[in-house]
């Protein structure tokens, strides 16, 4: 009894340890990101497998370099850039955030009113498009900020489902640690679209805006003039860990999932998540396409709030005004407002012609061109002691950091080509 007193009082300690990190990584598993992962499964078999093992040092190294931005500076990654770049590289990012967080949310919102839909025939996806925005909007202005901390938290259990839709369908265990040991990379136009599209869906600009900024949220509630050590820079750095790993585990099962199941039966075309849950159903059962498709809703309900919170941090720190999670409406007007119009905006584009499938390319288009250079001005920011002082970055994070830089890069380049090469 007391040894099992003793691992409860530790995974309590640890459940309240873990934080942004968390959030963060299970909202880069966002309905869109679903949608990529389950292309590449269904495309191409358990042979993006390795992606998953690949991206997780950088998305790591990425955030904790973020999270420590927010926890040196006491601001977000946009009040740093304000402070010491020009003004102009400032609404260069302001440009191109601004559209391509308002169509991965449209992209989120249509997938998940779409699943909604599928798993209730009789209501239409636009009902449950609209009651998801407003739903999302009310709790985001109406709860404080612990609660919704708090909310997307025990969100995150709802992930868990994608570990086990896998072996609810017999498995190659052999084919999967190969797939996942060797890195197999096929020199065609859709083999490297479908890469260059899991490194825009998982390295996404408006997660770094995020984690810096939820790291100052963090600071105001824990205390209030948090002394930054090595013990917080410690336990931030557990936290981001985590959430990334938690982030590449759900990457690698969706993969695995739509790569067996949905490959082996000759679904090679999957080009929306719902599409992806209504052929699991036939091959893999009931069972699987339910878990699947409340994993969809649960991600997006996680998703959400994120890309619109970070898009609100993003311009109410490029403009000076009052803002926060923490704060009541009437006190944070302006960082409320642009949370309520992005999803607004977001649930529009299904209104006017722009398709989920087309939100979502344009968005890797945008995140592909912004990602590079958002990289490269964190780890300058990183490494200016002016900035950091004692926290600059070693060596460990600069080398993941630079690959990261160079890897996205090259994608951002592959992307381009490959859109416009025709």
């Amino acid at each position: 009894m007391i040894n099992q007193k003793k691992r409860t009082n530790k995974l309590t300690r640890f459940w309240k340890l873990i934080g942004p990190g968390l959030v963060t990584g299970a909202s880069d598993d966002d309905p869109s990101g679903i949608a990529t992962y389950s292309q590449a499964g269904a495309a191409y078999g358990l042979s993006t497998l390795w992606t998953s093992i690949v991206a997780f040092p950088l998305m790591a190294a990425i955030q904790q370099m973020c999270a420590k931005i927010g926890l040196v500076t006491s601001q977000g990654l946009t009040g740093t850039l304000k402070k010491h770049y020009p003004k102009p590289v400032l609404y260069l990012m302001l440009v191109f955030s601004f559209p391509a967080i308002v169509m991965n949310i449209g992209a989120d919102i249509a997938g998940m009113g779409a699943v909604g839909n599928m798993l209730f025939p009789a209501v239409d996806a636009t009902f449950f498009s609209v009651f998801f925005t407003v739903l999302l909007i009310t709790l985001i202005i109406y709860l404080p900020y612990q609660k919704i901390a708090s909310v997307l938290k025990y969100l995150c259990i709802v992930m868990l489902v994608y570990f086990v839709v896998p072996f609810l369908y017999k498995q190659d265990y052999a084919a999967i640690i190969k797939a996942t040991c060797i890195p197999t990379i096929k020199f065609d136009k859709d083999f490297i679209a479908i890469l260059v599209g899991i490194l825009g869906t998982t390295i996404s600009p408006y997660l770094f805006f995020w984690q810096a900024s939820v790291e100052v949220e963090e600071m105001k509630h824990k205390k209030k003039h948090l002394i930054v050590n090595k013990k917080v820079m410690h336990s931030m750095q557990q936290d981001v860990d985590f959430g990334m790993s938690f982030s590449g585990f759900v990457m690698y099962f969706i993969i695995l999932t739509t790569g067996t199941v949905l490959y082996n039966a000759g679904v090679h075309k999957i080009d929306t998540v719902e599409q992806a849950a209504m052929a699991l159903r036939p091959l893999a059962g009931n069972l699987a396409y339910l878990l699947f498709a409340i994993g969809v809703i649960g991600t997006g309900l996680i998703a959400i709030p994120v890309l619109s919170g970070s898009l609100s941090y993003i311009f109410t720190e490029t403009f000076g005004w009052e803002q926060g999670l923490d704060k009541k409406f009437h006190e944070a007007k302006g960082f409320y407002m642009i949370i309520a119009v992005s999803l607004l905006l977001g649930l529009s584009l299904n209104y006017i012609g722009i398709s989920p499938i087309k939100a979502l390319l344009y968005t890797a288009i945008l995140y592909g061109i912004t990602a590079p250079v958002l990289i490269a001005i964190i780890l300058h920011i990183s490494n200016n002691k002016t900035i950091m002082g004692k926290y600059v970055n070693g060596r460990r994070l600069n080398v993941l950091g630079f690959a990261a830089l160079i890897i996205m890069t090259v994608a951002a380049g592959a992307l381009m080509y490959l859109q416009f090469s025709g």
